[in-house]
């Protein structure tokens, strides 16, 4: 009898461990399925039919979460030339979208831009427009997590914060980023022609990165303050009557464009430039990237085919 009884409490040792371990099998398979999840969501085709119209049909099936969902953003952000794109979309959904949103389509945002940030932590470039995603998105957050009561974000109030938390973790990456300088390997910016190196800086459409470059060396300074370039960048971003309103003049009594630059960046947008962009084809209204496949009817579908901006493409789903 007594052997019999060590027995029977070591079946039930062996039995209460394998209880404990069905439980932790399924939670841990409950948080993969839930808001813990890595692994984005996604759906086979890469395009997405946009319904004409403000219709049942178009409400149920056609919003913005559901664009989100289907249309590859994980992969464009690894394209240089649309990652622009992304991000500012990205940013755009921060201010104001992230209710729109469902809850997956919410996790794919979070992992999205998890991936965006581990890009640029290897990469060591685009630094400034990422850190001022993630602070766009942390306000917007704060914002919102105050008003959890109205339910106007889905999910538990915890999860948000935990994602409050892992912004806040990677904006202090960020910031401790130590840009490694490259090896030399010959010809450098410096060592170009004059008329280079301006014809070079001409090319850049943000004054920040002027600003940045006529930091590195006394000699780009001079470069970075000349008044033609800075009328370009002015002319480039803004219209005339845009200009005339918000006109500065020097000591010297000359057109000051660049204290103008950043004043009409204050007051107006900038002109928004990408390599890529997402298409929407007029004769089947699909939604998707340059050169996806989609089952579209017309004879020469590229004709089709319109270019549209991150505020374009959020305008689509608006009804």
């Amino acid at each position: 009898i007594h052997s019999f009884c060590k027995k029977d409490d070591h079946n039930k040792e062996n039995l209460f461990n394998s209880l404990n371990y069905d439980v932790a099998a399924k939670k841990r398979k409950k948080d993969l399925i839930n808001n813990k999840a890595k692994t984005q969501y996604f759906h086979q085709e890469k395009w997405i039919y946009v319904h004409k119209g403000s219709t049942k049909e178009r409400h149920g099936y056609c919003t913005l979460g559901e664009a989100f969902n289907r249309l590859d953003f994980s992969s464009a952000i690894l394209d240089s030339r649309r990652f622009n794109y992304v991000v500012r979309l990205l940013e755009l959904i921060a201010k104001s979208q992230l209710t729109s949103l469902s809850g997956i389509a919410q996790k794919n945002y979070m992992n999205i831009l998890e991936k965006v940030v581990q890009k640029v932590l290897e990469d060591q470039q685009n630094i400034r427009l990422i850190r001022e995603l993630l602070q766009t998105l942390y306000t917007s957050l704060c914002t919102l997590v105050q008003r959890v009561g109205k339910s106007v974000l889905v999910g538990n109030i915890n999860m948000w914060v935990h994602r409050m938390e892992s912004i806040l973790h990677w904006q202090q990456q960020l910031n401790n980023i130590q840009i490694t300088r490259p090896p030399f390997k010959g010809t450098t910016f410096t060592d170009l022609p004059l008329c280079l190196q301006l014809n070079i800086m001409q090319r850049l459409s943000d004054g920040r990165d002027l600003v940045s470059l006529g930091q590195v060396a006394p000699d780009l300074q001079v470069l970075s303050e000349d008044r033609l370039l800075w009328k370009k960048l002015c002319q480039y971003h803004f219209t005339d009557r845009q200009i005339r309103k918000r006109l500065i003049l020097s000591d010297k009594g000359q057109l000051d464009w660049k204290k103008m630059y950043f004043k009409l960046i204050r007051c107006y947008p900038r002109k928004e430039q990408y390599g890529d962009t997402l298409q929407l084809c007029r004769h089947c209204h699909i939604l998707s990237w340059k050169g996806t496949d989609h089952p579209c009817t017309a004879n020469n579908p590229e004709t089709c085919s319109t270019s549209l901006s991150p505020q374009e493409f959020i305008n689509l789903f608006r009804f």
